[in-house]
């Protein structure tokens, strides 16, 4: 099990190993994940407090560097549930012009993960 603590200060336990948007979604925090977890479009972005993985997918770090985010943070859809982690979901529906978060990701990370050492 992993203990997922927002900023908020709401606590969720989670499987291990989950896809951390998805853990999100299902525990209903509100985030948006427009492309549905495909490392495309980084609306899933969450900021870090503590517990921030060491590793990224190669998906990951080049879309973050694509926008400019890399280091400001890190794309749910691309992040395992693999130890306790506290944070803040940053782009939401309730602070977008959006009416819904975007299509379901899938359970597995996609596209297929190549994981490297986060930068």
């Amino acid at each position: 099990m992993a203990k997922l603590t927002l900023k908020d200060g709401r606590i969720f336990e989670v499987e291990a190993g989950l896809r951390l948007v998805l853990a999100l979604k299902d525990n209903d925090v509100d985030i948006l994940h427009r492309c549905g977890g495909h490392a495309k479009c980084t609306t899933c972005r969450v900021s870090f407090l503590e517990g921030e993985p060491t590793r990224m997918t190669e998906a990951e770090k080049e879309r973050l560097e694509a926008r400019d985010l890399l280091g400001q943070a890190r794309l749910s859809c691309q992040i395992l549930t693999d130890g306790d982690m506290r944070l803040e979901p940053l782009n939401t529906i309730s602070n977008s012009d959006l009416d819904d978060a975007g299509p379901r990701p899938e359970d597995n990370i996609t596209p297929d993960p190549v994981w490297i050492d986060a930068p």
